[in-house]
């Protein structure tokens, strides 16, 4: 399983620093995170909640295309006064949104270790972030062959 570049790149930047920069560098993924479309903040039942998450956090998978050509985009419901929540987010956004399908589900389902937060914030947290990666992969892999059915 590979990491796409530019989410291995993330990833680098957070390895680069220390445990405080790291999570200042969290705090401005959480600040970067884009609102949610108009389509799906009138209907919040759309998105999927991530259980895994201390805090309530909702996201949502589309897939436009099919193939190797297939699009992903990536839409969260996250809270302003839960930032590392949001920041993990922001991350996964950043790093997958708008690429294909197959980049997306070769992503290893133990990225979020590969951010060196492991000091800085606890593995309960970590494991939110695993949890919206395996979400999003599920979706992605649902709606990947419900187009091509």
């Amino acid at each position: 399983m590979s990491v796409p570049a530019g989410l291995q790149e993330i990833a680098d930047d957070f390895a680069a620093l220390g445990n405080n920069d790291r999570l200042q560098l969290l705090l401005d993924f959480s600040r970067e995170l884009p609102a949610l479309p108009q389509r799906y903040a009138d209907h919040p039942q759309l998105l999927e909640p991530v259980p895994e998450c201390q805090s309530p956090i909702f996201l949502l998978t589309e897939v436009a295309g099919t193939g190797p050509e297939a699009v992903v985009r990536l839409y969260f419901s996250a809270p302003e006064e839960a930032p590392t929540t949001r920041g993990f987010a922001g991350i996964l956004h950043e790093g997958l949104d708008g690429l294909s399908a197959e980049e997306v589900l070769a992503v290893p389902p133990d990225f979020p270790l590969r951010l060196s937060l492991e000091s800085a914030v606890s593995p309960l947290r970590l494991r939110g972030m695993s949890g919206m990666l395996a979400r999003i992969q599920r979706q992605v892999r649902e709606k990947s062959t419900a187009t091509t059915a």
